[in-house]
Order: C-alpha cells, then sequence, then structure tokens
C-alpha cells in the first residue's frame, strides 16, 4: 500500500514530523500515533523506513515548490 502527505490528516502529519525531528511523543495526538502505527509508519516512537521515505518526499515537495517560486519572476 502507497500512502502520500495528503492521505494523512493534520494531527497524522504533524506525529511524523515531530517525530522525525526527534522531539518528544508528548507533543503528538495519541490517536495519531495509534493510526501511524497501525499503518507501519512509526515503531514504538521512532518512524519506520516508510515514514521516513514519507516524510523525505514531503520535504522535498515542499522544497521544490519553494524553489520554483523564488525562481519565478513575471516582469
Amino acid at each position: 500500500m502507497y500512502l502520500s502527505w495528503a492521505d494523512l490528516d493534520s494531527d497524522e502529519q504533524r506525529t511524523i514530523a515531530v517525530l522525525g525531528a526527534g522531539l518528544s511523543i508528548e507533543l503528538c495526538d495519541p490517536l495519531a500515533l495509534l493510526t501511524l502505527r497501525r499503518l507501519g509508519l512509526i515503531v514504538g516512537f521512532d518512524l519506520t523506513a516508510a515514514g521516513h521515505d514519507l516524510r523525505r518526499d514531503a520535504v522535498a515537495k515542499v522544497s521544490l515548490a519553494r524553489a520554483q517560486l523564488e525562481s519565478f519572476d513575471p516582469w
């Protein structure tokens, strides 16, 4: 099963971001933690390889979009 960043709700996205940054799980929604465990994106309180890949892809897309906006010159 393939999941995209858009398939996750905001609490799940925030949880992946928090865990990926190495911050406290106390900042995470408990239901989001449970859902992400069931999806195989976290084990215990750590991201799995799939979780890291999803986070990396989301960051890359945002970075690419920002770079395109910064390089856009309508004049």
